[in-house]
């Protein structure tokens, strides 16, 4: 026996080399666990061809990296031992105890929910039914109640999965990246696993991106000689500056380079690699919590520190309990370096999070005080109302208030409000008081009034403005407008709604869908009843009492009728015509991706009258010497010749790059100075342009026609929604043009 000879196979020996501290009945607890799985994995195989049981000790060995217990270790060993072969959970309870038993069981319970269909960039539709990413989610939540060590080899088991995932086929490493994206890696960074939620997130990057990937990965190993060069200077440099005031035991290295945080950064900041702060970054280690702050002046008094990136995460630690300083600071020859200090104890909760605050006392166990804190805050984010009642809604509010980054507000009175990155003033009212909520009608942000969408930042001081009476507005409902992005303020936003008169609801919902197909340029195209039934609706009042109650928003409707136009489109073509687009390029306008049926080597434009796009359902007109002109089928310059021979039909093919269609939009106004400015502003923050614009005003009013080069009616719904919400603003819709 193992045990009784200690003698240990080369992998045991290392796994217990791990654990310096360990105990002997310790050891002979991990080595037994480790006989066991041998026996049970005897003869199984990996993808890769090496025995199952390299999994098993790969996943202890994380669990010990991580300084876990024994029993936790001996769980690692253990975890698919139930799953993948013929030994018992009750087997192992009467060989290993209650503890052990309880951790593989809960293991296992957790990979062996039901499958989930996942495309490789998340955009699956959901089911009626609860899926897999909603079971997981809480399933895991309500396991860390219990006890949070399942999570933990739940975890290790996903991470060493990543690891060799290169050798499952192509459609499963994707679905398991995706699934790791959305699930995993959050719940890793909510537990505070800093260590665990990067690599996870590079790994997944890699399989869901590995083109973006690949060449960040490339960049960065190209110039890591002199990145190397460069922060071996900037350390020998701080270090003589640290011991001339005494700080002696300080470690300085390079902070390890995370793909996939460097790309979000390139992407959200529309940045090249080079002047992204943290490529050039490092890590200060000292004793204490003044060395800390006496480091960090050290640091800006020998370079100039940059605005605004300064983080003082010891003085307001982030929600996963997370500390440090963290700064950025141009150097003597103008780059920008990334620097981060830390205690060594600040250091092991961030690398570790919740698994560093994991302790064993004899005879019994229990855990540090820093422990019961984190597991108490993950309890009160799962404590939601009433209204939360049913397995989606519960999910997607764990997914807005669990798995997102945090910014802190302040109320008036010095109360800090815990919120999503990305919270309102709206989001801020409802967290207060429900009642609050309801009531809001505007903001102050540090002393100045700012939009109901404004996106509060960290620190700001928020005073919320009310009215005596009324309730919230169903435009808070609407995603493009951004002003409720909390689970926790949609959910009330809908139950008040919900409540208010039938009436009221079937004539704010006609409101809503009168002015939503009026955007599309399609209210005298379709009718009320044939976009009920696109929603599933029989009925049309009940239809309008849904968007009236909040059901249905507006976005919704615009999307089902796109959808609905597309396939039309796509229907009205033969097999042979979706299959080979005929395409051709003119020197005005580019009509790309538009089939002309039965005539190929045509000229092809598109009609400036009123500006197809894809989407709408067209015509062609056959002029004299220029080709085809597209239509829209509701053109007015087409509805006066529909008899005529000159009439073609043409329909929207495939096309593979992004193009942008010229769309001509009117905007009604109040007139005002800075009227202009205000929608070009909004227009230029979606990155679109205008290609014309002509302004009228006659007794005060505004009228503004623009040409917008819209690449979708996606965006185009989205603009109109935006201009709509600019003071003065009467009306913003699509236009035809005689």
């Amino acid at each position: 026996m193992l045990i009784s000879t200690n003698v240990y196979p080369r992998d045991l020996e290392s796994l217990l080399n791990a654990l310096p501290e360990i105990k002997p009945n310790e050891i002979d607890l991990i080595a037994a666990a480790y006989q066991r799985a041998d026996s049970a994995h005897s003869g199984q195989q990996r993808k890769s061809g090496e025995p199952y049981l390299t999994h098993c000790v790969a996943v202890a060995g994380i669990l010990a990296e991580m300084k876990l217990d024994s029993e936790t270790i001996a769980a690692g060993l253990l975890h698919d031992v139930a799953e993948d072969s013929d030994v018992s959970v009750d087997a192992l309870r009467a060989e290993f105890g209650t503890t052990i038993a309880k951790l593989v069981d809960g293991v296992t319970k957790l990979k062996n929910l039901p499958l989930k269909n996942v495309s490789p960039l998340g955009d699956s539709r959901r089911s009626s039914a609860v899926n897999r990413e909603m079971e997981y989610i809480r399933k895991m939540l309500l396991t860390m109640g219990d006890d949070v060590r399942v999570v933990l080899v739940k975890l290790a088991d996903r991470l060493h999965n990543m690891r060799t995932l290169g050798y499952m086929p192509r459609n499963k490493q994707q679905a398991v990246a995706r699934e790791t994206m959305d699930i995993f890696a959050p719940l890793a960074n909510r537990l505070g696993i800093w260590q665990m939620k990067w690599e996870l997130e590079d790994l997944s990057f890699r399989y869901l991106n590995p083109d973006a990937y690949r060449s960040i990965a490339k960049a960065l190993d190209e110039r890591r000689d002199e990145r190397e060069r460069y922060i071996g200077g900037i350390k020998d440099r701080l270090t003589r500056e640290l011991r001339k005031a005494n700080i002696n035991r300080v470690t300085i290295s390079a902070r390890p380079k995370h793909i996939y945080s460097i790309y979000n950064k390139m992407s959200k900041k529309d940045l090249p690699l080079e002047q992204i702060y943290d490529i050039r970054g490092m890590r200060v280690l000292v004793d204490s919590l003044e060395q800390c702050y006496l480091a960090l002046g050290i640091a800006h008094n020998l370079w100039r520190p940059i605005p605004g990136e300064f983080d003082d995460y010891i003085a307001n630690p982030k929600d996963n309990f997370y500390r440090s300083l963290h700064t950025a600071v141009h150097d003597d020859a103008g780059k920008t370096v990334e620097v981060q200090i830390r205690t060594w104890e600040m250091h092991e909760d961030a690398e570790y999070g919740i698994a560093a605050h994991w302790r064993y006392k004899e005879g019994g166990n229990g855990h540090d005080q820093a422990f019961e804190q984190r597991l108490a805050y993950l309890r009160r984010l799962m404590e939601f109302g009433p209204e939360v009642n049913d397995a989606s809604q519960f999910v997607d509010t764990v997914k807005s208030e669990v798995f997102q980054d945090r910014v802190y507000s302040v109320t008036p009175n010095g109360d800090i409000i815990d919120l999503p990155a990305g919270a309102t003033p709206i989001d801020f009212a409802y967290h207060i008081h429900t009642d609050i909520g309801n009531r809001c009608r505007g903001a102050k942000v540090n002393g100045r009034l700012v939009p109901l969408n404004y996106k509060l930042n960290m620190g700001d001081q928020v005073v919320i403005l009310t009215a005596k009476r009324g309730g919230p507005s169903m435009d808070w409902l609407n995603p493009d407008l951004e002003y409720a992005i909390t689970s926790r303020a949609r959910t009330k936003i809908r139950h008040w709604l919900r409540k208010q008169n039938r009436d009221n609801h079937i004539a704010m919902g006609r409101e809503v869908l009168e002015r939503e197909l009026k955007r599309l340029g399609v209210l005298e195209k379709v009718t009320f009843e044939s976009v009920a039934r696109l929603l599933n609706y029989d009925k049309l009042e009940d239809f309008q009492a849904a968007i009236g109650a909040g059901d249905v928003t507006g976005s919704q409707i615009t999307n089902r009728v796109l959808e609905d136009e597309r396939r039309k489109s796509a229907e009205s073509l033969s097999d042979d015509e979706l299959l080979k687009p005929r395409t051709k390029r003119t020197g005005g306008s580019v009509a790309k991706g538009v089939s002309i049926m039965g005539a190929g080597g045509l000229l092809v434009n598109l009609a400036r009258c009123c500006g197809p796009m894809p989407g709408d359902d067209i015509i062609g007109y056959i002029t004299r010497g220029r080709g085809v002109t597209v239509h829209r089928g509701d053109c007015p310059n087409i509805l006066a010749m529909r008899e005529n021979e000159r009439l073609i039909d043409v329909a929207w093919g495939t096309e593979e790059e992004e193009h942008r269609y010229v769309v001509p939009v009117e905007v009604v106004a109040y007139d005002r100075e800075g009227l202009l400015g205000d929608i070009s502003t909004i227009i230029a923050e979606q990155r679109v342009n205008i290609a014309s614009v002509d302004v009228y005003t006659r007794n005060q009013i505004a009228t503004l026609n623009l040409q917008l080069e819209i690449a979708s009616n996606k965006q185009l719904t989205r603009i109109l929604s935006k201009i709509d919400l600019v003071p003065n603003v009467v009306e913003a819709r699509r236009r035809n043009t005689s």
